[in-house]
């Protein structure tokens, strides 16, 4: 069985590595204020790849691909650390829509480069359990009116359409609202520039039901799911192009007359690096492949891949400022980047310990046939 990129995916890799080699510079002009390249790199990347309608169906627009494509663009923004909402929209918003059976409205836009999309999720706790929910909903003559905030809302300053989660009288239910009908967008401190967060404030901001009244939780449930496993895969790219860097270093830095790379100290580290980073891939690769193919698998995978994932990332982002020594810990250096990109990735939908308590009860849960 093979579930790893094919040849389709390996020349969509190559398409998009090739586009982010233009832009060297994208990520560290998001710290430094400078978002030209990351506009670009974005208009780019919807005008010529069309990469906003990888793995959306045709009837929106999309290309039809699989879950595997999404997973391998994914991966290569991951490396570069790309400053663009693809994540947030291409992937987590679009999958809330497509999950909820009520995308016509939006996705063909959001395929079409025309709009950007963003999940406002949680609240000021940080959690992504939903248990309770602060941020409400009513009905009112001409439609519905939601209150409340949303916190930590990735891409926040770049999207027109927020898919924000409320109370409603039924229960717990998605709405679409325009950046317009915001009431107050406030910037938020964030680890990574390269994925900004914003705090959105609704008071009586009219929105418009997607999917059932009351049914949110079960399609967030299977939307975060393939976001996780996206998310795994982004960090999996990153972990390679930490070790890519730290390796490199290493064969040219010398110390004591020869490269520091020989000293068996380094080697450990680096040889743990790879060992971890490789199983990540996997688990990440087969997850996105269980997407389309294996979905009863995915509540266990999803948890799996994003667990070891953000661990394998975390460890590779900070062995690398390690390797580089005084220079690592730098502004200029560009290792501490993928740290913060590591750290504020291993909290988003969820930390590695909520992961692995999810990843035991979905194993737990299944048939006793199934868990192997």
């Amino acid at each position: 069985m093979r579930f790893g990129p094919g040849e389709d995916q390996l020349a969509l890799r190559d398409a998009v590595r090739g586009l982010l080699s233009e832009y060297p510079r994208a990520a560290r002009g998001a710290y430094e204020g400078d978002h030209g390249d990351g506009r670009r790199l974005w208009d780019r990347m919807v005008r010529e790849l069309e990469l906003t309608a990888v793995g959306v169906p045709e009837e929106y627009g999309g290309t039809g691909a699989t879950f595997t494509d999404v997973a391998v663009v994914a991966e290569e923004l991951g490396r570069a650390l790309a400053p663009v909402p693809f994540f947030s929209s291409a992937v987590l918003a679009t999958r809330i829509l497509l999950e909820s059976g009520d995308a016509g409205a939006w996705l063909p836009a959001m395929v079409r480069g025309e709009s950007i999309a963003t999940a406002a999720l949680v609240e000021g706790t940080g959690e992504w359990s939903f248990a309770t929910l602060a941020t409400t909903a009513r009905r009112v003559d001409d439609g519905w009116s939601l209150a409340g905030a949303k916190h930590f809302v990735t891409d926040a300053p770049a999207a027109d359409l927020f898919l924000v989660l409320a109370q409603a009288p039924e229960g717990p239910t998605l709405f679409a609202v325009r950046a317009g009908d915001v009431t107050e967008h406030v910037p938020q401190d964030a680890v990574d520039a390269t994925r900004p967060l914003g705090l959105v404030v609704l008071r009586g901001s009219p929105g418009e039901p997607v999917g059932p009244l009351g049914g949110a939780l079960a399609v967030l449930d299977r939307a975060l799911r393939a976001a996780a496993i996206a998310l795994a895969c982004e960090q999996a790219g990153g972990a390679s192009r930490c070790l890519d860097m730290a390796a490199g270093y290493a064969r040219v830095r010398e110390q004591f007359d020869r490269p520091i790379g020989s000293f068996q100290a380094v080697k450990h580290m680096l040889a743990d690096v790879l060992v971890d980073n490789e199983s990540a891939s996997a688990a990440a690769s087969y997850a996105a492949w269980a997407v389309d193919n294996a979905p009863d698998e995915v509540p266990a995978l999803a948890s799996l891949c994003k667990a070891f994932a953000s661990d394998a990332y975390t460890a590779a982002a900070k062995t690398n400022v390690q390797v580089h020594g005084g220079i690592g810990f730098t502004w200029e250096h560009d290792a501490h980047l993928h740290l913060r990109r590591a750290v504020s990735g291993g909290a988003f939908l969820g930390s590695p310990g909520t992961h692995r308590k999810l990843m035991a009860a979905a194993v737990l849960d299944a048939p006793r046939g199934e868990r192997g």
